[in-house]
């Protein structure tokens, strides 16, 4: 068992994949013995979470995965604690899997009661799994939102019941506070609500390391190589960054992107100002060259266009999609997504090959897929696929658990960050960085998800009690 943590990257698996594997891990061990090391898993990391408590609330579904909950009750009580059991379903119709692990619970002693404890220190959530196809109703949520009141620790088996396992979307979720995924880790529980819902994510392969021939749905992004510096360098080396916005009002948005491309590690940053009336000089950034626009080539620098754009940033654009490599965020996005003949060639672009990097948040993404914020937040994995198999571009669908797709179909979520990044400029510091990186000659996935990832991982070692803002987090 191994818990879930950014320091590597991990392969996850959707349900489809998930059911394969488990046939096989089910076929290759004696009947029942799958789930009763299930069950063992879900019980050890019970002791753990909870060491001393001494009633366990155990909610067991009708299916496989209260399966694993009989088995968690039945050792936990060999173990000296006092499990409770709900139980919802149909005995008669319970796979063969599960009936053998309540026949074996209440041979055990289990105390079994029909309605939930008043308080807990421990629940055990092993009502749905992954199996969960509709929204859950009448006792079955009842009991969901009782779990998630009562308990002071709760402990999700394979997936919190109610979670899509798949997209993340979550229909009356328990809330957990630890989410122990079996023999696969699913996209659901990083991405969307799945956050929210999981707490801490632990994982256990069940003895099944055979997982050849399912292709992942996803990695979780792990840390990026260190770059290297060599003492023979120059700025030339790290390459020049444009950054193109700030119509009026909006200067400040230019600035953050401009500001964390320098801090990232651009050999040298321009700033052209949408805003006609903006200073060509400001001495509290010496650092940051501004130039009127007309006088930029983009064609030998990596542009971040968009960042406090306004309506002013579409007249740009035609010479914004000949960058050598371009970073498109925010109003740009909205602009090429109002305009036909503007997504014709950020497609061209997408078919020469040339590095382009777009960083939608939900309501972006969804124009210029032409959909709503619901749909693409209901599978947002599918949703940065379309966008970058449609756009050729590699796409930065932003939001908790950011998801990166490139246009040849791989995709990655990002494991770090939190709400803290929910505040004005954030986005704009993250097109700054990717620009850096494509500044120096990073391919565009490897640049987008090294710099989603220490993006979100300067959220995470943010100093307690020091706020965050968006210009702190540039200099970060």
């Amino acid at each position: 068992m191994q818990r879930v943590t950014p320091e590597r990257y991990w392969s996850v698996h959707d349900i489809a994949a998930t059911r394969r594997i488990e046939q096989r891990a089910a076929a290759a061990l004696p009947p029942h013995a799958l789930m009763r090391r299930a069950g063992l898993a879900v019980a050890r990391l019970a002791l753990a979470v909870a060491p001393h408590a001494r009633t366990v609330w155990v909610a067991c579904g009708p299916g496989n995965n209260g399966g694993d909950g009989f088995e968690a009750a039945l050792h936990l009580k060999a173990w000296g604690k006092e499990p409770l059991v709900t139980q919802v379903g149909d005995e008669a119709r319970m796979p063969l899997d599960a009936r053998d692990a309540l026949q074996r619970a209440r041979a055990a002693g289990v105390q079994f009661a029909g309605e939930a404890p008043a308080q807990c220190e421990l629940a055990i959530d092993a009502l749905l799994g992954i199996g969960s196809t509709r929204p859950p109703e009448g006792r079955l949520r009842d009991l969901m939102v009782q779990m998630t009141a009562r308990a002071r620790a709760v402990l999700s088996v394979d997936v919190p019941s109610g979670l899509d396992a798949d997209t993340g979307s979550r229909a009356a979720t328990v809330l957990a506070t630890h989410t122990l995924s079996l023999l696969t880790l699913k996209p659901g529980l990083f991405t969307a609500q799945g956050r929210d819902a999981c707490g801490q994510v632990w994982f256990d392969d069940l003895g099944h390391e055979d997982i050849e021939g399912e292709r992942p749905v996803a990695q979780l992004v792990g840390p990026p190589v260190p770059w290297p510096r060599p003492h023979a360098s120059h700025k030339g080396s790290y390459g020049d960054v444009a950054v193109v916005g700030g119509a009026p009002g909006m200067a400040g948005a230019a600035v953050l992107a401009a500001r964390a491309a320098l801090h990232h590690g651009a050999g040298r940053v321009f700033v052209g100002f949408l805003d006609p009336s903006a200073p060509a000089f400001d001495a509290s950034q010496p650092d940051l060259m501004v130039r009127p626009l007309d006088t930029l080539d983009f064609r030998d620098m990596a542009l971040a266009c968009g960042c406090g754009g306004g309506d002013a940033v579409a007249a740009v654009l035609p010479r914004a999609l000949r960058a050598r490599a371009l970073v498109l965020d925010a109003d740009a996005l909205n602009a090429i997504a109002a305009d036909a003949q503007l997504q014709a060639q950020l497609e061209a672009r997408g078919r020469r090959g040339s590095p382009t990097v777009l960083t939608p948040h939900p309501l972006e993404a969804a124009r210029l897929l032409g959909s709503t914020t619901a749909c693409v937040q209901g599978d947002r994995l599918v949703a940065a696929r379309d966008l970058a198999q449609r756009f050729g571009s590699v796409v930065v669908l932003k939001g908790s658990g950011s998801v990166i797709a490139a246009p040849d179909g791989r995709t990655w979520i990002n494991p770090t960050g939190n709400a803290r990044l929910a505040i004005a400029g954030t986005g704009d510091v993250l097109a700054g960085m990717i620009a850096a990186r494509l500044a120096a000659g990073e391919e565009a996935a490897t640049a987008a998800t090294a710099a989603v990832y220490l993006h979100g991982l300067a959220a995470d070692r943010w100093p307690a009690g020091r706020p965050l803002t968006a210009s702190a987090l540039a200099s970060a």
